[in-house]
């Protein structure tokens, strides 16, 4: 899922997964680091991606596969 959504946003893998966390009402403070200008304006990237619901939803099933699994 996350590839699929990184495709159609046309951005990285770790901007979607960080747009995600602060997308989400109950991660309070997304912590991301940087150490290269390039991890830099992916956290940029990240701060301005607006997820759309599906994205969300798509992205919370898969977070929670390993509850489907017990």
């Amino acid at each position: 899922e996350l590839d699929k959504i990184s495709a159609k946003h046309d951005t990285s893998l770790s901007a979607v997964s960080l747009a995600w966390l602060i997308a989400r009402p109950s991660v309070t403070a997304p912590i991301a680091s940087a150490t290269s200008l390039t991890q830099l304006a992916e956290i940029e990237k990240a701060a301005s991606l607006k997820l759309d619901e599906e994205d969300i939803t798509a992205l919370n099933k898969a977070s929670d596969w390993h509850r489907d699994a017990n």
